[in-house]
């Protein structure tokens, strides 16, 4: 057995025994000083790229998932407390989008004042956070998401938020009606 195979073997255990995802300097803490953790990624993913689980990143740290064609076998009734508002749901939206992003912002992105419970919510559910605050008069906080709405939406990072053509493209943005709507209904 070649080095790059035991290194593959030790990645590949290390990834089916972990609780949860590991980011690269965790594995490479564990494995053999001087290997190619790009390379031993890439191998254990080919490995499993046409089984039952396969290795994917999300936010940032490596994971085996179900692969998406089997994920209907693994469905299961789960009871949810309830489901986020639309009030909720745009916030979190404008702030995975603009993070990071202050209450003040986030209202005047929405046209409307956000209810105190909205950001507790949010941040209940362990979807956002606080990141800081900006270095303007009254000091305001500002948020931004977190790994668990990363993990929970399978996001590999910020960036993989899909784009205003994808959302268009997947009819999840209503188009703009006609400018010339109205015309000719006018009476002479």
């Amino acid at each position: 057995m070649s080095k790059v195979e035991k290194e593959v073997r030790i990645l590949e255990a290390l990834l089916f025994a972990a609780s949860d995802p590991l980011d690269r300097k965790s594995l490479v803490a564990q494995l053999p000083v001087n290997c190619n953790i790009e390379l031993l990624l890439e191998r254990v993913r080919e490995l499993y790229a046409d089984r039952g689980v396969n290795l994917v990143c999300v936010a940032g740290r490596w994971c085996f998932r179900t692969a998406p064609d089997l994920a209907h076998f693994m469905q299961r009734e789960v009871t949810m407390p309830r489901r986020l508002s639309r009030a909720a749901t745009e916030t979190l939206a404008i702030i995975a989008y603009h993070q990071p992003i202050t209450r003040a912002e986030i209202e005047e992105i929405r046209g409307v004042s956000l209810s105190r419970g909205t950001l507790d919510l949010l941040l209940q559910a362990g979807w956002i956070r606080l990141r800081g605050r900006r270095r303007t008069p009254g000091r305001p906080v500002t948020y931004g998401t977190t790994i668990s709405f990363l993990e929970y939406f399978g996001l590999e990072d910020i960036e993989s938020l899909p784009g205003l053509d994808e959302l268009k493209a997947a009819g999840l943005l209503q188009p703009m009606p006609p400018e010339n709507i109205g015309e000719g209904d006018a009476e002479p």
